[in-house]
């Protein structure tokens, strides 16, 4: 099992509507996609003094899986526009526990 991770940072002013983009918009578009080995998305949400962050996990079988999401994935302008500032790169952790 392979987890995708990224970081965003938005106001508290932007907070629930960003939340709510991912969870109505982009996670079920990710979902449609069907890509073969996409096991599912969370969201993490936290308060804090630089506003709020939000940690993005998507879940892929292989690292075969996460490129061929990455090869498709379009440029989220929606979320961008509500985001202070974000990780410039995903992160990818092989999951070792519970195996």
């Amino acid at each position: 099992m392979i987890a995708r991770i990224w970081h965003g940072w938005t106001t508290p002013e932007n907070a629930d509507a960003y939340e709510e983009l991912l969870r109505s918009n982009i996670f079920p578009r990710i979902a449609d996609r069907q890509i073969k080995g996409y096991e599912g998305a969370h969201l993490l949400r936290r308060d804090s003094q630089e506003g709020v962050e939000f940690i993005t996990l998507l879940w892929f079988e292989t690292f075969d899986a996460v490129r061929a999401f990455a090869r498709e994935t379009p440029a989220l302008l929606q979320t961008k526009q509500l985001l202070v500032r974000s990780d410039r790169h995903f992160q990818h952790y092989r999951v070792i526990a519970p195996d």
